[in-house]
């Protein structure tokens, strides 16, 4: 029992001691030890490399301390980009010269960042290479001046300066950004001249620039002209094909690229797996979709949470609500329990009008010390409404106080809407009034998931129509609270019953 006590507490019985000995460590040889003692660095030298590791960071600091001072005076649009070089001690390094024309070409500034590149290089011959016409070509292309781009292009063949294929690259996809997919294929044919053997990458910006444009026929024939240039797809390749035929909503084709790449063993990128995500979403294909969707989540895929609302409002549009809280728990495991996520646990146990289920979330959401929010509160009570639940409702709007929470219009729809079915809402209003909450400017704080799940009821939709009547610049110029929509609603009814009658 002893023996089981001791392991229970973690210690193991203790043998007997003996007598210690001390542990001796083998002796080293004398030149061994000599050895290790001079591998130390003599405290000279230390004192050496501090000083020069102290040096460099001076002279870092700076130099950034210059060209902060270069840009901010470029940032004056007025002064001549050449006058505040000339005050640089009449140059610029190879730094300070890509740094400016980066900066010339974001502020738009193209024409002065040509004058400084030609005044630049032509200071010394060694910088008439190829590295520097590929920084003001890369700039050119990104401004969009393709023209001035090409040219510079004719520019460095004047200068003997053979183009790399970087270069190239930036040119093909720069024009066929634009759709100038005539000069691509000249630049192409260019290239199979001078014998500069292109690389996958070459195409990729050719294929995507097809697909922006729709044509998805050239698209094709670009992967083939790749393999006749000795250059054949790779995983990237076909991940571009795929997502450009979903974003196309070409589905066959993108299917048949798809077994293509299962067939050769090639991964798919998560950005191919959102698009066809996408795809499947846009076309209704709900039983593909949950396939790609179960692929992304079992390979840990990070969702953005424009595309996590977007397949919930799939799950809410289409009455699957078991799917959309197991889709909730699925993001769970990846993210945790964020405020989205229980958005989603608890919409679904709403729509379901499940008052167990909306309790259950409740409890893990107070166990958690996750604190209430007006949406989560909105839900519950829409789901009461739907229900005519009215006694829950009652007790459910007593606890905002304790919550500290404020309403927002989408509670005092609720709470109009029940009145039309039969609902005292004195209290509540009455509450609302005494607290001047209803002279409070009207605010929207409730998710947009909520109402996509369960419609405007009659009071938001008559707020909507007396917007739309008044104009938006008669409703941006006065500040609406909500006795002025409570107002207008309640004379709207008024009126249509007495049409009707």
């Amino acid at each position: 029992m002893r023996g089981v006590a001791a392991i229970r507490s973690g210690f193991l019985p203790k043998t007997p001691a003996g007598p210690r000995r001390r542990k001796t460590l083998p002796s080293a040889p004398l030149s061994t030890v000599h050895l290790q003692v001079s591998l130390s660095p003599p405290p000279s030298l230390l004192r050496t490399n501090s000083t020069n590791q102290r040096d460099l960071l001076v002279e870092t600091y700076h130099q950034n301390q210059a060209l902060k001072s270069l840009i901010r005076r470029l940032s004056n649009k007025d002064q001549d980009p050449l006058h505040v070089i000339s005050g640089e001690g009449g140059d610029l390094n190879a730094d300070q010269f890509s740094a400016v024309v980066k900066f010339l070409g974001q502020t738009h500034r193209i024409e002065d960042a040509l004058q400084v590149f030609g005044v630049w290089k032509s200071r010394e011959q060694s910088r008439i290479n190829e590295n520097n016409y590929a920084i003001i070509i890369r700039m050119l292309v990104g401004a969009g001046k393709m023209e001035e781009a090409v040219s510079m292009l004719q520019e460095m063949e004047n200068d003997t300066v053979t183009p790399s294929l970087r270069i190239y690259n930036n040119l093909i996809h720069g024009l066929g950004v634009r759709g100038d997919f005539k000069g691509a294929k000249s630049l192409l044919k260019k290239m199979e001249e001078v014998n500069l053997v292109p690389v996958a990458e070459t195409f990729h910006g050719l294929i995507q620039a097809y697909g922006d444009h729709r044509m998805y026929d050239e698209m094709s024939k670009c992967a083939k002209k790749m393999e006749s240039m000795g250059c054949p797809p790779d995983v990237n390749t076909y991940n571009v094909l795929i997502r450009e035929y979903a974003r196309g909503l070409l589905i066959e084709r993108m299917e048949k690229m798809c077994r293509t790449v299962l067939s050769k063993r090639i991964m798919f990128q998560p950005s191919t797996l959102k698009a066809m995500l996408e795809a499947y979403m846009d076309l209704g294909m709900l039983e593909k979709m949950e396939k790609v969707l179960r692929r992304i989540l079992n390979s840990g895929v990070f969702l953005e949470e424009s595309l996590i609302r977007r397949v919930a409002v799939v799950y809410i549009k289409n009455y699957r609500f078991c799917q959309l809280e197991e889709f909730g728990q699925e993001i769970s495991s990846i993210t945790g329990r964020t405020e989205l996520v229980w958005c989603l646990l608890l919409l679904a146990s709403a729509c379901l009008l499940s008052r167990r289920g909306m309790d259950s979330i409740c409890r893990e959401m107070e166990a958690v010390k996750f604190r209430q929010s007006i949406s989560f509160v909105n839900t519950i009570a829409l789901a009461y409404l739907k229900m005519k639940d009215f006694r829950n409702l009652d007790d459910l709007l007593s606890q905002l106080g304790a919550w500290d929470l404020k309403p927002d219009i989408v509670t005092v729809g609720v709470i109009f809407d029940a009145v039309l079915e039969g609902y005292d809402g004195k209290r509540a209003f009455e509450t609302w009034r005494r607290k001047k909450f209803l002279k409070k400017q009207v605010e929207m704080r409730t998710d947009p998931l909520v109402l996509t799940a369960f419609g405007k009821g009659s009071f938001l939709r008559s707020c909507e129509e007396f917007y739309s009547s008044i104009g938006s610049k008669a409703m941006k110029k006065k500040v609406w609270t909500y006795n002025d929509l409570i107002s207008f609603v309640s004379k709207t009814k008024v009126a249509h019953t007495s049409c009707a009658a």
